[in-house]
């Protein structure tokens, strides 16, 4: 079963991505090119075989990547839990991920985003039918779509570090250092080798709080 946010905490998200919505309005609107934006966290392109239990499994992945004494095995790690995240048990939903994927490589993002759409219709219950539409709204600078997205995944899987991560791109992009900063450090909180995000809350840190005497 999903861990789901604390009524407050959910409330406390809702406002601060209300917030970003309203800001995100005019910035979505801007001529960016789609290839010059950071990646957002994505799973390997390899993944292992996914056990059987998959919850007891992710309790016990997300113990070994918090205490993962390096990278290397921090991404063995990582590699493990998208392979759970990314698992459906329906082969539609697996096809048209992978048919969503093709899409968005092909930089076709308007045929993955139907694809996308469908995957969610028929299985709103799979976090990554959120999580890569998600994806696919950031890189086309629609922020609202995307933060919404968000939502939806980190209210299904609040661990969810590549959630974390995207949210908290969007929110530095949006010029709120603030909230990007509280983003990344869940997000390490979570999973402390993320690629860039310790750089980023360093930075971030001395912006938002200023340096130590």
């Amino acid at each position: 079963m999903a861990i789901r946010f604390h009524a407050a905490r959910r409330r406390r998200l809702a406002i601060i991505l209300a917030g970003a919505i309203v800001a995100a309005t005019p910035i979505a609107s801007l001529a960016q090119d789609p290839g010059s934006k950071t990646k957002m966290p994505d799973a390997p392109a390899k993944l292992p075989k996914v056990p059987a239990d998959r919850t007891r499994g992710l309790d016990f992945l997300f113990g070994a990547l918090k205490a993962a004494p390096d990278e290397a095995s921090a991404k063995h790690v990582e590699a493990r839990i998208w392979a759970i995240w990314l698992h459906t048990p329906s082969d539609t939903v697996a096809l048209l991920m992978t048919r969503a994927k093709m899409a968005m490589e092909a930089q076709n993002s308007d045929v993955a985003l139907q694809l996308l759409d469908a995957v969610i219709k028929l299985r709103p219950d799979y976090v990554e039918g959120w999580n890569r539409r998600a994806t696919l709204y950031y890189l086309r600078n629609d922020y609202a779509h995307s933060l919404a997205d968000i939502e939806q995944v980190l209210a299904r899987e609040p661990r969810h570090f590549g959630a974390l991560a995207g949210l908290g791109m969007i929110m530095q992009d949006l010029g709120d250092d603030k909230h990007a900063l509280e983003a990344f450090r869940k997000a390490l909180a979570v999973d402390p080798h993320l690629d860039k995000v310790p750089e980023l809350v360093r930075t971030l840190s001395e912006k938002v709080e200023g340096r130590d005497i």
